[in-house]
């Protein structure tokens, strides 16, 4: 893209000030600066409009999952189905990867923060030796794609290299970077982040589709004849990746997709819960849930809503065709954004001062037609780390590592 046409497209959505300083740039920081005007799709700003307004969810209903129980007495057969897939090479797996560390007051790529104890143990390396124990009875190793963000793209490719990919052979990982969107004010005017930076955000847990297409890597599954895909989150370090028994029971269900959730450990818990919307798979948040809803019981006797998703899902490829044209719907989301004001000072704002835009899966499970939600054993698959102490800390999760006998 030339200046001329920054120029143009920036004018077309109202964002001439993003080119305030230009003049006073390096010519590295110019060209950035209208590589990423000529990468950001400033069409997300006119959803700032239907902040606080987004229709009503629908009818909920409670969606039965395959119990521990049904999966341990089908369990051979269902690895008989799943690990045939992988050594045909039907199953890929995919790592969220695109954030920092900042919770956990560390400035690098989340992926990268040691949680060992005796010894160096990263998050990353932890996520890459469960796939690999998972699918050591495979004669091949599956494809791992891993999407990154533009703010953490360099680091964590330089950490993985240096690490040798903790023994996962390098040329069956292929890496995309996260489409990221603006962030803007109250009326719609995207912040800066500096003199040369436009402030951006990745745009969602369910911007990974479109974001691997865009990065032309349909081409890679199209190659493989790769028909499901594993997506997992980065921060989940005792989660079982590509496992054979949940591909096998997916297939044999014929669903659209497999989610992995666990019994909730009350029903008020804070995760989200997977049930039907009018009729259709859907993930209904902590907060939505009405006394009702939390109090209903099942033929069994147990709560109705039992089950909480873990952001580790099974999609049937084919089925997803259309994300790549539309994608899922926008949140408008309510966010501090640290940014640079017209006197070229940096103020990282006390409150909320604009609006990020995000899709979520829970959307883009919410378009597909059918859900196998597959019980796993929270102990066992569950070690989420999202802060640093306390409740899904790091604390928490060296103590679930140690219980399933990981060195740390």
């Amino acid at each position: 893209m030339t200046f001329e046409e920054a120029k143009k497209k920036l004018e077309q959505y109202g964002q001439e000030h993003v080119l305030k300083y230009y003049d006073s740039l390096t010519d590295a920081e110019k060209e950035n600066l209208i590589t990423q005007i000529d990468e950001t799709d400033f069409s997300v700003l006119s959803n700032i409009s239907t902040f606080g307004k987004a229709e009503g969810r629908g009818q909920f209903a409670p969606l039965a999952a395959m119990e521990l129980s049904e999966i341990e007495e089908k369990k051979d057969h269902f690895y008989e189905i799943g690990m045939k897939a992988l050594e045909e090479g039907k199953a890929a797996a995919l790592l969220l990867a695109g954030g920092m560390g900042t919770r956990l007051g560390s400035d690098a790529p989340k992926g990268t923060y040691d949680i060992g104890i005796t010894r160096p143990v990263y998050i990353f390396q932890r996520q890459i030796e469960n796939l690999l124990e998972v699918v050591s009875g495979c004669k091949q190793y599956p494809r791992l794609f891993i999407m990154t963000s533009e703010k953490n793209n360099d680091a964590t490719v330089a950490f993985l290299t240096e690490h040798e990919f903790f023994g996962y052979p390098k040329e069956r990982i292929a890496f995309f970077k996260q489409d990221m969107a603006p962030a803007c004010d109250d009326n719609g005017k995207v912040y800066m982040e500096e003199k040369g930076r436009i402030a951006t955000s990745p745009n969602g847990n369910a911007g990974w589709y479109q974001s691997l297409v865009k990065a032309g890597l349909d081409k890679v599954i199209a190659d493989e004849k790769i028909e499901w895909i594993n997506v997992f989150a980065v921060d989940n370090v005792l989660q079982r990746i590509l496992d054979p028994v949940f591909i096998g029971a997916t297939l044999e269900a014929a669903v659209s997709v497999g989610a992995k959730v666990v019994r909730k450990a009350a029903p008020d818990e804070k995760v989200g819960t997977i049930c039907l919307e009018d009729g259709k798979p859907s993930i209904v948040e902590y907060y939505e849930l009405s006394e009702e809803m939390m109090n209903e019981k099942n033929e069994k006797g147990d709560p109705a809503y039992n089950f909480g998703v873990i952001l580790n899902y099974l999609f049937h490829l084919p089925e997803l065709t259309e994300f790549a044209q539309k994608g899922t719907m926008l949140h408008v989301v309510r966010k501090k954004i640290p940014y640079m004001n017209e006197q070229g000072e940096f103020i990282k704002p006390e409150s909320e001062n604009g609006f990020k835009f995000e899709q979520l899966v829970l959307d883009m499970i919410h378009q597909l037609t059918s859900c196998l939600p597959y019980e796993v054993v929270r102990e066992r698959e569950f070690a989420p780390i999202k802060n640093k102490t306390g409740i899904d800390s790091v604390e928490s999760a060296r103590e679930l590592c140690k219980k399933n006998g990981i060195e740390l």
